[in-house]
């Protein structure tokens, strides 16, 4: 390439419109990478939208009978003609996309809507539930649909705002754990892998334009199977990114293999973005954290000598603490006394007895802070009572290098005596982690497997990550972001979300989570249930699906505490920090499904409620969302609405008057009203015009899948 540049540079040099030609095709060439990473890009995918309704000039699938299996035939494409009722039953007319000459009249319920990747979508969120446990924290959010359409919907609503994309997604061993076009990839199909990098880099390519450029991290996790082509792959969309790879065990038994090493490790590429960098912890990874939080924290006692040369410890620092004299509880300090005054001449309160600062000789000493000091350190939970002495209990206080421990993060209040004291734990030292991790805590069957039949009280999910291996992970890209948005497009189990929400616990974060998971069937799943005549869009068929059967009522069971069953989850969480599951976590979560919509039905504004939850969204998801706007216009927590630009006026006041509103969805189709409204708005509030932004998001990224 570089001698054909020299070439071209001097053909310039006599014509120049030439040269910008042979310019053009070599850029071409070069974008075909005859280097690196060559694999086939299959003709874009295509998903099914069981459930959706059937209208006229969808692109539909012929569904096999029923209690029969699909074939190959069934994947054939058909575009509809017409939709009529014939003797109380609805059907559609069909035309074959590959023939259009062959056609066929079909049963509305034997077909089912094919969106294929090329083509534009214009998405809607319907919610299909809550939980709400966090008080004014945002919410979380579960999305069930096929990640690519919703990776383009979170265009809209997070393009380059995501701090951390954390992604398990499936490791193409051949033992049907993925599909492509909606065939199982065998481990025989000659172009699995090419397939497999085909069905990455799409979407990789959308999670590239989700991730901060200036501040950001990637995560991936894979096996043995392509973890080479996937760091090439990374390499080559990411050039601008740091990458490295974690080997980390999973399995310290191993998988046995005949006549081969027995696996028991996986990796996780680190991909990092601008200023984005790797936080220090307590562990390193490949050693086991000691039990720094065993070590006894030494208090001081609060009683001195009296100064050196001094008769009397008098002074300020002689006054008299009082205390329940049935109880010992302590109540409150007194005032000091000056040298001479006799302790008897002090008034003690009725029902309570009195403790001086006396050494065992019987003189005078004094107490170790002055009583402004005492009293802040008693309201801090600073000081400590010990064992009964004389007319009170021993004081004790923590010393200046301890408060300072505390400030930095070396020592951790992790609660508070039945006095007020804090109770303490010291934190280890923090270091960078190794590239190599070795922690019992990341076992996937004691940590991952296990966890989630407690969780769920029996059901089962093949090879759910370790929920510690994912939380330390996510904590060395986001330990320092306390408001970070993490996603995951291959949700899974919804490990991701439990470990975003631990973390939060953890440093009183607010952290938010957004989960993407189709409702997939497990493929044993559906032979059972095709031989009960049951398919796709069946609820019987529905409630089995991955989403609906595994990662809503996980996230569910984790937040509450109770398994689906509304029992409490036995057990106790480990490692890093231990409570009760039962205690579940002060989190909010909201489960949404992806649906698909007209364009003219949403242009005109007839779809709102099932776009609101985009600008619920894009403004932060949390608060109050408004879900209609019957009324011309309406403001919430974090953003305002207006459809009826007659009542700006008002809309404008409303806006002006909301704390921390930050953005305002203006519907209009006319230049002039939106610039007028734009001039209204604060400056900090950005104005989203509607639904013109909203449309050309969507058709923009049906173009980019169509090349």
């Amino acid at each position: 390439m570089s001698r054909l540049n020299d070439l071209i540079r001097h053909v310039a040099n006599l014509d120049p419109q030439l040269a910008k030609d042979l310019q053009r095709e070599t850029n071409a060439l070069a974008e075909r990478r005859s280097f690196g990473l060559n694999f086939e890009r299959h003709t874009p995918e295509a998903v099914e939208l069981p459930g959706r309704p059937v209208r006229k000039n969808d692109k539909v699938r012929i569904l096999p009978d029923r209690g029969q299996m699909p074939k190959k035939e069934n994947e054939r494409l058909y575009r509809v003609a017409r939709t009529y009722t014939e003797d109380g039953q609805r059907w559609a007319d069909v035309v074959a996309v590959d023939d259009p000459d062959e056609g066929w009249s079909v049963l509305m319920e034997d077909l089912v809507v094919v969106a294929e990747f090329r083509d534009p979508i214009y998405p809607g969120l319907v919610s299909t539930g809550k939980v709400e446990r966090g008080g004014d924290k945002p919410f979380h959010t579960v999305i069930n649909s096929e990640n690519y359409h919703a990776l383009q919907a979170l265009l809209y609503t997070h393009r380059g705002k995501v701090d951390c994309i954390y992604i398990d997604p499936p490791y193409n061993t051949g033992a049907k754990d993925w599909k492509y076009n909606n065939d199982y990839v065998e481990s025989d199909d000659h172009y699995r892998h090419s397939k497999w990098l085909a069905f990455m880099e799409r979407r990789l390519l959308l999670a590239k334009e989700l991730l901060n450029p200036d501040d950001s991290i990637l995560i991936v996790t894979i096996d043995e199977k392509e973890y080479l082509r996937l760091g090439l792959l990374l390499e080559q969309i990411f050039p601008e990114g740091r990458s490295q790879m974690i080997s980390t065990v999973i399995n310290r038994k191993g998988n046995a293999r005949r006549g081969e090493f027995s696996r028991s490790e996986e990796y996780i590429y680190f991909i990092r973005f601008g200023n984005a960098g790797i936080s220090p912890w307590i562990s390193d990874m490949l050693n086991q954290v000691e039990a720094a939080g065993n070590e006894k924290i030494r208090w001081k006692s609060l009683l001195r000598l009296a100064s050196t040369g001094q008769t009397s410890g008098r002074f300020n620092m002689f006054y008299p603490l009082f205390f329940d004299s049935n109880t010992l509880e302590f109540l409150y300090a007194g005032e000091p006394i000056p040298d001479g005054v006799p302790i008897d001449s002090v008034t003690v309160p009725e029902g309570a007895s009195a403790l001086w600062p006396i050494q065992k000789n019987g003189k005078d000493g004094r107490w170790s802070l002055s009583k402004p000091k005492f009293d802040e350190y008693v309201k801090k939970g600073y000081v400590k009572f010990g064992s009964k002495n004389g007319g009170g209990r021993t004081p004790y206080y923590l010393m200046e290098g301890q408060l300072a421990a505390i400030e930095s993060g070396d020592l951790i209040v992790t609660g508070h005596d039945k006095d007020g004291a804090v109770e303490l734990k010291k934190v280890s030292s923090q270091r960078s982690p190794l590239t190599i991790w070795n922690q019992a805590s990341h076992s996937t069957s004691g940590q991952g497997t296990a966890l989630v039949k407690d969780l769920l009280a029996g059901r089962s999910f093949p090879y759910p990550k370790s929920l510690y291996a994912v939380e330390d992970a996510l904590r060395f890209a986001v330990l320092q972001k306390p408001n970070a948005t993490v996603v995951d497009f291959f949700a899974g189990s919804g490990t991701t979300a439990h470990a975003v929400i631990r973390l939060n616990k953890q440093d009183g974060g607010n952290r938010q989570s957004i989960s993407i998971t189709n409702n997939e069937v497990s493929a044993a799943e559906q032979v059972r249930l095709r031989e009960q005549g049951l398919r796709p869009g069946d609820p019987e068929w529905e409630q089995l699906g991955i989403c609906d059967y595994i990662t809503k009522p996980r996230i569910e069971a984790a937040i509450t505490g109770n398994t689906p069953d509304g029992n409490p989850i036995k057990g106790e969480y480990k490692f890093t920090d231990e409570f009760p599951i039962s205690d579940g976590f002060e989190e909010n979560v909201e489960f949404f499904t992806l649906t698909y919509e007209s364009v003219m039905r949403v242009s005109s504004n007839r779809e709102f409620p099932k776009i609101a939850p985009f600008l619920w969204l894009r403004a932060g998801s949390r608060g109050r969302r408004i879900d209609d706007i019957s009324t011309g216009w309406d403001v919430a927590d974090a953003y305002g609405v207006i459809a009826n630009l007659d009542l700006s006026e008002a809309f404008i006041k409303a806006v002006e008057a909301q704390q921390g509103l930050t953005h305002a969805f203006i519907v209009t189709d006319e230049d002039r009203l939106f610039e007028a409204m734009v001039r209204q708005l604060p400056e900090h509030v950005e104005p989203v015009r509607l639904y013109s932004s909203y449309l050309r998001n969507f058709e923009i990224e049906a173009g980019r899948a169509a090349r």
